[in-house]
């Protein structure tokens, strides 16, 4: 079935950082968008600003031409399609459904099942990137859904780019939140063995901000560790060591050992179990403080 292009309404389910954004940018651009999300207190700030709020999923694509499913996990986003009152809890969805959750790729592929139109989509950038339009956007699935979804994508980006087939969107963004989580411990890294060596953490932030070795996000998270300051996350802890398990699951899977990644999922699952899950991923350097010594 050729899917409708998306010059309709567009639904957005899930708004959490992300979800929100996107669903602001598109209003921004004289979209109707219809929202839902699962805790609905999200909801209003949207409603507010011309967004129709749905009760759920089923009713949130009703008349849509594209829904685009942002929320943390495969069982949220199985839910969300074939839960009670899913998208397709009413039969086949006849645009382009396009899920931009961080998943397993093989888990997108099994939960996207017969489903006619389906794209996988990774995204690159925070949650300004995506209020602002500035993302940039890796897609997997068949060439004709990614041609019908192409004016959303291009709406929401500053860069589109077709990947291949179903699975592949998943797996250039585990390979980026790979890096990017390998990258902030390895800053934490180096923070802690600044202060617990004496020297100014301050500084040694400062100067590794401002150095050749930084990347943008090693510098944008040297100034929230130097800070303190790990609420109000850009991407939170707990779904950094989702995706880091989910890198080296793939890596097993090819017969490939990923001796960093494996090392920096450890980490961030540790800092989670010690309920730094909701705080900001550069908050993993609390999970490195040396343990205060006790009497024996």
């Amino acid at each position: 079935m050729t899917p409708r292009t998306t010059n309709g309404p567009v639904a957005v389910l899930g708004l959490g950082a992300m979800g929100a954004g996107l669903a602001g940018r598109l209003l921004d651009q004289g979209i109707q968008v219809r929202v839902w999300n699962r805790t609905p207190e999200r909801i209003a700030p949207l409603a507010e600003a011309g967004a129709h709020a749905a009760a759920h999923p089923a009713e949130a694509v009703a008349g849509t031409t594209a829904a685009l499913c942002v929320v943390a996990d495969g069982e949220a986003l199985g839910d969300v399609l074939r839960g009670p009152d899913g998208v397709l809890s009413t039969g086949p969805y006849p645009g382009v459904l396009i899920c931009a959750s961080t998943v397993s790729p093989d888990e997108v592929v099994q939960i996207a099942g017969d489903v006619p139109s389906v794209l996988d989509v990774g995204m690159l950038g925070n949650r300004d990137h995506a209020r602002d339009g500035e993302l940039r956007l890796f897609a997997g699935g068949e060439k004709t859904a990614f041609e019908a979804a192409r004016p959303v994508l291009e709406m929401l980006s500053k860069e589109v780019v077709h990947l291949g087939a179903l699975g592949s969107g998943m797996r250039m963004k585990l390979l980026l939140n790979l890096l990017m989580g390998v990258e902030v411990q390895a800053l934490a890294e180096a923070s802690e063995l600044a202060a617990a060596c004496g020297l100014d953490r301050q500084l040694v932030l400062k100067t590794i901000a401002g150095s050749g070795f930084a990347s943008p996000v090693m510098a944008f998270k040297s100034r929230r560790i130097a800070a303190g300051r790990f609420e109000e996350p850009d991407f939170r802890l707990r779904l950094m060591a989702k995706d880091l398990m989910l890198a080296t699951k793939q890596a097993a899977a090819v017969g490939l050992s990923l001796p960093l990644a494996s090392a920096a999922a450890e980490t961030h699952v540790r800092a989670t179990e010690q309920g730094l899950g909701d705080q900001d991923c550069a908050a993993v350097v609390r999970a490195l403080a040396p343990k205060p010594e006790t009497d024996t």
